[in-house]
């Protein structure tokens, strides 16, 4: 197991642990050590949400690269995604993106990419963290003639707009249509509006005012009663709520109901189907989509693919077999024709298209084609001794006769917490005693009188 790295980068509270400017630094001249690799310029892009703590974030990532000998390119504030496009289309050596994503202000982190803008695989964190436990020994720090220097890409959000309105049909146009548009008041909150407006949308901008201290705060995709209620209010014909580092969405139709992730991957399979572009007709999904979505696909002759939870596997599955979209349940949608990572901004471009691409006339209308199934999610705490709860054998036991008890429209999920000590469960099913037996079960066997 890493020591420093999550799911998903690094994260933590600002100023401990590992979101520190000393980690940092070690981090920057570690992971520059690792890929300065050939005699060309070496080059990093830098980017950050709108937390406070990137300010402390910044300098010392900055520093550890410059030491090693690597460029480094500024770009401020800017989405997760367009950190991963830059770093691919400016030729960088590595992408480095400081946000805590749809975490409150307190929290921070360091998200890399490779110079393909791919996440990096387990290999690489281990040996980045191995260079951070070891520093200064084999960090490859530059000579005073050699030393990297820091400049600022004044026009990344120019960069990141065109591409983006580039993924929408070129003989189409959002002409005629309202939209409300949530920025979690976090980095997406220059380029958002201007997206959709240049492609001729009529917006209404909430969520887009950060102080430092305001990012996902009761808005964002998180929080989709906010774009919901302004939604409604302003009539609009579609809501998009984004998260912190705008690489998830969840949407909101012009009655304000949500669209989760799972019915923004069916929309877009659907349209990408109907124009011969999705990939062996095949989408990736995680454990966690409901079951109404797999038939949903299937009845259109679609195919869905399992993966462990999280967007990195996801995206690893894409890319070793060749799929072309795939995504989570919370709104981290991957296509990657045009992304290797989510992009909430470029995924509600993709379910607008096939509105105007349709017959619909209203966003419910194309987006709610079929009907989950109730999905119940628990999380149970558990004494830390019992490291290997799960597999008890009255636990073992008890899983077994209630997977018995499930039918064709059921679906059960057990796992561990990677990062505490409770037992998540997911559960889905029309029988609500099959839940409430599980959970007794559990909670019994954990010798806990509750569970959160």
């Amino acid at each position: 197991m890493t020591i420093f790295f999550g799911t998903d980068g690094i994260r933590g509270i600002a100023n401990k642990g590992a979101i520190t400017p000393e980690i940092a630094l070690k981090l920057g001249s570690a992971a520059g050590t690792i890929f300065t690799k050939g005699s060309h310029r070496h080059l990093v892009v830098i980017g950050k949400d709108t937390r406070l703590s990137g300010y402390l974030l910044e300098p010392a990532l900055t520093s550890g690269f410059i030491a090693v000998g690597m460029d480094v390119l500024l770009v401020g504030p800017m989405p997760t995604p367009a950190i991963s496009m830059l770093t691919k289309s400016l030729k960088a050596d590595i992408g480095i993106m400081i946000s805590a994503s749809h975490n409150p202000h307190q929290y921070n982190g360091i998200k890399i990419f490779d110079s393909k803008g791919i996440k990096l695989d387990k290999k690489t964190e281990r040996d980045i963290e191995k260079l951070i436990l070891e520093y200064p020994n084999n960090i490859a720090l530059a000579s005073p003639e050699k030393l990297g220097k820091a400049t600022r890409l004044d026009d990344a959000p120019g960069r990141y707009i065109e591409f983006a309105k580039s993924t929408f049909p070129k003989s189409k146009t959002l002409s005629g249509i309202k939209i409300v548009i949530d920025s979690a008041n976090g980095a997406a909150y220059q380029v958002a509006r201007k997206i959709f407006w240049e492609l001729g949308a009529e917006v209404i901008d909430i969520g887009n005012n950060p102080d430092g201290f305001n990012i996902n705060q009761d808005c964002g995709s998180t929080h989709p009663e906010y774009v919901r209620k302004a939604t409604i209010e302003h009539k609009a014909d579609i809501g998009i709520a984004l998260d912190g580092d705008a690489d998830r969405v969840i949407l909101v139709d012009e009655k304000g109901n949500t669209i989760d992730g799972d019915k923004i991957l069916a929309t877009i399979a659907v349209y990408m189907k109907s124009k011969n572009q999705l990939n062996r007709n095949t989408v990736i999904a995680t454990h966690m989509s409901n079951i109404g979505l797999e038939k949903y696909l299937s009845a259109n002759g679609i195919e869905l693919i399992r993966t462990d939870i999280g967007d990195k596997h996801v995206s690893k599955v894409m890319i070793d077999q060749n799929y072309n979209l795939g995504g989570e349940q919370s709104g981290h949608i991957i296509l990657s024709e045009f992304a290797a990572t989510g992009d909430g901004i470029i995924a509600a471009l993709q379910v607008l298209a096939s509105f105007v691409c349709s017959k619909c006339k209203t966003i419910s209308e194309l987006c709610h084609k079929y009907t989950p199934v109730p999905q119940v999610l628990h999380n149970i705490k558990y004494n830390p001794d019992k490291k290997n709860i799960l597999e008890e054998p009255s636990i073992k036991q008890k899983i077994k006769q209630i997977e018995a008890r499930l039918d064709e429209n059921s679906r059960l999920l057990i796992r561990k917490s990677g990062t505490e000590p409770v037992i998540r469960i997911m559960l889905e099913s029309q029988n609500q005693s099959i839940v409430d037996d599980l959970i007794e079960s559990i909670k019994s066997e954990c010798n806990m009188p509750h569970f959160c």
